[in-house]
């Protein structure tokens, strides 16, 4: 009987956090102003961005945080994709931590891939349909 792979399934859940965060990136650089500027917060972004410069950093830097972001989206789902055949353990409670643990970390990616998407749109597309 195969031993279930408790550190690929580890892997895997720390692959899902990690796109989150920085598929998070991209929502921080581009989506995140335009919603402020849309709701007329303009002096909220303003404030946000005295508070913490690094945000600017983020916008001046995009191409490399949105290809960063995607590696570790590809990377992740890649894991996601290997990791759903894993065998989990034959105790009853185990196995539904485990089944419990996919479902969380496809769930995480998941959102991780609908901030990308968002982030891409303010970033890239959003100017093109303003010009």
């Amino acid at each position: 009987m195969p031993t279930p792979d408790f550190e690929g399934i580890h892997r895997t859940r720390m692959a899902s956090v990690l796109s989150l965060f920085t598929s998070t990136s991209t929502l921080i650089c581009c989506a995140l102003p335009a919603l402020l500027v849309a709701l007329g917060a303009g002096a909220v972004l303003s404030s946000l961005v005295s508070v913490v410069p690094q945000l600017v950093w983020f916008s001046e830097h995009k191409e490399p945080v949105f290809a960063f972001a995607t590696v570790m989206l590809a990377v992740s789902g890649i894991m996601q994709w290997r990791a759903r055949q894993l065998p989990c353990p034959i105790d009853p409670e185990l196995a539904r931590i485990c089944t419990s643990t996919r479902r969380t970390s496809f769930r995480v990616y998941v959102f991780s891939v609908v901030l990308f998407l968002i982030g891409g749109f303010f970033a890239f597309v959003a100017p093109l349909l303003n010009s």
